[in-house]
């Protein structure tokens, strides 16, 4: 489970989803067309349908803090929320009608905080790849010519693979900074043409990378729809395949207005980095995982 905290007032706040069997909650009143224009927090989930419950627990938190919209003498948090499908990867399933996930949200809630556990935590913890274990990953950079922040957090569970086949080099090798996924650098060979992974981990719902993409820039709603839908190219660049109809991806963009608004130029340079960004932030959370049942864990499988 992992939570992300938008200021008391909101962030402004859209969503691209491309796979094919996506689970999500209040994703349409995030449309560019629509009357909200602020999120006050994210939520992205395991437990497939079950995990949306934890929105819920969220929402009875800031509630609970007075933050949210201001409606008939009460407050309505708005939490978009996604999920994952991790019921297949180990754990006791036998909840029986009370699903863990309301107060797995609110526990979530309590423990946010600048610093967090990459790799088997949050959302990552029963995250798989094609023949590696998934995990939770996260990326930044600051653009050099605008000042502009931006940030990536990413729970990854793909059908595909992060890994180049017969190989330790991540797809997302040519945008690693500082050896922040292990440096594995270029592949020894060229991947053969039209290659596809026969032995994916494919199963109807049975995955979904989510993620978040976050700026410091100041956005219109139409802006951040934007922003998320060239931020999604990064799972492109980070997995082979992707947007699978077996996946759920979903990218949720936020962009909490502390720096100047952007025009048409800055907003397609701050999209290109957060599309390098987030590749980052999948092959980290890749590489941070840790094996787990039939999963080796990439830094585990490269030592043997």
């Amino acid at each position: 489970m992992t939570v992300v905290l938008c200021p008391e007032d909101g962030a402004t706040a859209a969503v691209d989803v491309r796979g094919g069997a996506p689970g999500t909650r209040e994703t349409d009143a995030l449309n560019p067309v629509n009357l909200v224009d602020a999120a006050h927090a994210i939520v992205l989930s395991g437990g497939s349908a079950f995990g949306l419950d934890a929105a819920g627990g969220v929402q009875s938190r800031l509630a609970a803090a007075g933050t949210g919209f201001a409606i008939a003498g009460t407050v309505v948090p708005i939490v978009p929320a996604a999920i994952l499908f991790d019921l297949a990867n180990g754990g006791d399933k036998t909840w029986g009608e009370t699903p863990p996930y309301r107060t797995l949200g609110i526990a979530a809630f309590d423990a946010a905080g600048e610093d967090f556990a990459l790799g088997n935590a949050g959302a990552g913890f029963g995250a798989v790849t094609a023949g590696l274990k998934g995990g939770l990953g996260s990326a930044s950079i600051v653009d050099e010519e605008t000042g502009i922040t931006c940030g990536a957090l990413v729970a990854v569970n793909a059908v595909g693979s992060a890994v180049m086949p017969d190989s330790e080099t991540f797809w997302a090798w040519p945008y690693e900074i500082d050896n922040e996924f292990g440096g594995s650098g270029p592949p020894a060979r060229k991947p053969p043409a039209g290659f596809y992974n026969s032995k994916l981990n494919a199963a109807v719902g049975g995955n979904t990378t989510l993620a978040v993409i976050a700026t410091d820039a100041t956005l219109t709603k139409a802006q951040a729809h934007r922003f998320a839908m060239m931020a999604h190219d990064g799972l492109a660049r980070a997995l082979h395949p992707v947007h699978t109809p077996f996946d759920g991806d979903t990218v949720f963009s936020l962009a909490t207005g502390k720096r100047p608004p952007v025009d048409a130029a800055a907003l397609a340079r701050l999209g290109s980095l957060s599309a390098d960004c987030l590749a980052r932030a999948v092959a980290r959370g890749v590489f941070e995982a840790e094996s787990m049942g039939s999963y080796p864990g990439y830094r585990e499988r490269r030592r043997d």
